[in-house]
């Protein structure tokens, strides 16, 4: 299903009735951080290709349309579904973030950039009816631009496309629902060398020359690999967007993943039956996003607190998702790297990673039993609205959280995860603890049951939720104070 020649790379958003996953790459020497060696009972990052030339496809993406001309509400969406679904405003008010729309805090000055390999090719329209339908004024642009080549023409039958299409769009929605008065800039890439599949070097070289040109303030990417798919060698050959977005004051974001403490292995097919890490979010110069499970009220209050996003053993979510009753890895991505070193913003947090760069840093809205909704009408499916879950939706929402910031801060931030961790010690009211969930993960490989330890939310900094999830109108002004 994930077949690449040299890695795989998942795509983060799930649709429901859909398979996907959730990326992140290395350190700079000018920020202290260094390459580690593996600890005991840690395999370590295979050999890889050092060309840069990595070739990766991703999931095969079945969406689940909604029967609406409208967006389905939680109500609706729990009677067709037996899931809940989330709109905007729901959104926006669990992240406290009207409190900040009043000041005029919505992202404006900020530009937030979107990276998709060959994009949606209706996303512009689809924007403009999202916004309609869920009444958020439009943004003051959205720009595409393909610095690293043509992107060939959208195929309606190439689920790869499509996959794609439909990642870019919940990229695109969910920064913008979050901070409204961003500007959008898409940066679509060619894919690859066969069609489905897309290259990373590609990506490094699109993400460069945003960087270069100073066009936008935050970067989100929804893909991931695991460290091991790609090796040590791979990823020091791939790293040169995220020190160059250190030197120039850019914040990037990565997804955690969503299969939980596993990972797909390099034949894009198989997951590693013992815990592994996702990578770009590894990288210590990358704000690695997690995921939680939001429950609100229909007005966005909460119901409970959130807890870390787990749906492995949910029969409702692997029905609309895998089409079985699982178990499938279905949850945040999590834990410590076998390519990194622990860098000094997480010493205040040493008892829980060691000496290795942990992850996730933060966490947001994820869980595919807690989902969202797009709209879409790219060509070979129906054109409407559909459900969709993962870190793809973590990742985007943090990003609007950061164009918020920049906003309030005057001036773009850079690398945020100093400041973060800084915060979370002085027990800052902007991060709010998530103490429930875990992300262990089983699944049936090779005829036999595997079950993936993972690691269980706790007090304070962990490996499944990060230092926990925000409250936005303490977070932005607090972060505005510190970062940058």
């Amino acid at each position: 299903m994930y077949a690449g020649s040299r890695m795989h790379l998942a795509v983060g958003a799930r649709a429901l009735s859909a398979a996907g996953v959730g990326l992140a790459v290395i350190a700079t020497a000018a920020a202290g951080l260094a390459l580690s060696a593996p600890g005991p009972g840690r395999p370590a990052a295979a050999s890889a290709s050092a060309s840069g030339e990595v070739l990766v496809s991703p999931g095969v993406v079945r969406l689940e349309h909604e029967t609406r001309p409208g967006p389905s509400d939680t109500k609706q969406c729990q009677q067709s579904f037996h899931i809940s679904c989330y709109n905007p405003a729901q959104l926006q008010q669990a992240y406290d973030l009207p409190a900040l729309y009043s000041r005029g805090i919505t992202g404006q000055g900020a530009t937030i950039v979107v990276v998709d390999p060959y994009g949606s090719p209706t996303i512009a329209g689809d924007l403009r009816t999202f916004d309609r339908e869920e009444g958020i004024s439009n943004p003051p642009s959205l720009r595409i631009i393909r610095p690293a080549g043509k992107v060939p023409a959208f195929k309606p039958g190439n689920a790869g496309m499509a996959g794609w299409a439909s990642e870019t769009t919940l990229d695109v929605e969910y920064a913008h629902t979050i901070a409204p008065g961003a500007k959008i800039l898409l940066v679509e890439t060619p894919g690859g060398s066969g069609t489905g599949n897309i290259s990373m070097t590609q990506v490094i070289t699109a993400e460069k020359y945003v960087i270069a040109r100073r066009l936008g303030t935050v970067i989100s990417q929804s893909f991931v690999a695991t460290e091991q798919s790609i090796g040590s060698a791979g990823i020091r050959a791939l790293r040169g967007a995220y020190t160059d977005a250190y030197r120039h004051h850019v914040t990037v974001l990565s997804g955690a993943g969503d299969s939980g403490a596993a990972g797909y292995q390099a034949n894009g097919s198989s997951f590693y039956s013992y815990p592994v890490t996702g990578w770009p979010a590894s990288d210590p110069l990358v704000t690695a996003v997690g995921g939680t499970r939001l429950n609100l009220d229909s007005s966005g209050k909460r119901n409970g607190a959130d807890t870390v996003w787990n749906d492995t053993y949910s029969k409702t979510a692997n029905q609309l998702i895998n089409g079985n009753n699982g178990p499938n890895p279905l949850a945040g991505g999590g834990g410590t790297s076998v390519v990194f070193s622990r860098p000094a913003y997480q010493n205040t947090v040493s008892s829980v990673v060691g000496s290795h760069r942990g992850v996730p840093d933060i966490s947001m809205s994820a869980a595919c039993s807690g989902a969202v909704n797009i709209y879409q009408s790219f060509a070979g499916q129906t054109a409407g609205w559909y459900a969709l879950c993962g870190t793809s939706e973590a990742t985007p929402l943090f990003a609007g959280i950061v164009a918020l910031t920049d906003q309030q801060a005057g001036h773009s931030l850079g690398l945020i995860n100093p400041a973060l961790y800084k915060l979370a010690a002085e027990h800052a009211p902007g991060i709010v603890n998530v103490t429930t969930g875990n992300n262990t993960v089983s699944f049936r490989q090779g005829g036999r049951s595997h079950k993936v330890a993972g690691f269980s939310a706790r007090s304070g900094y962990n490996l499944a939720a990060g230092l926990g999830t925000v409250n936005a109108a303490y977070l932005v002004p607090e972060l505005a104070r510190l970062a940058g």
